[in-house]
């Protein structure tokens, strides 16, 4: 298992908007975390997620395949009758959704 490293003094990072709440004990140690390393909040919060969704076997596997999937061209369909995709989609695709979330976080 890897293990999470929290540089000193890095805190410099894009960031885009991500309410949540989070329980009182786990935002102390965030704090306490943040003052240690000499680190914003928010420095440490996209840290830990950011360890936490590398350690997602599952989650890696998925995410691959998707980016695989994305990235098939799909040249040979197009001029194949009954084999084009309808215009609109009324459900959500799964990537849709996580990368919404993503540029959310």
């Amino acid at each position: 298992m890897s293990r999470l490293k929290i540089e000193h003094g890095a805190s410099k990072i894009n960031l885009v908007l991500l309410k949540t709440n989070i329980e009182d004990t786990i935002a102390s140690d965030i704090d306490l975390m943040a003052e240690w390393s000499n680190n914003e909040r928010r420095y440490i919060v996209n840290e830990l997620l950011r360890f936490a969704i590398d350690q997602a076997e599952d989650f890696q596997q998925y995410k691959a395949s998707s980016a695989a999937n994305a990235a098939r061209p799909a040249n040979g369909l197009k001029g194949l009758p009954g084999l084009s995709k309808p215009a609109s989609d009324p459900s959500p695709k799964p990537e849709a959704v996580a990368s919404g979330a993503a540029s959310r976080a």
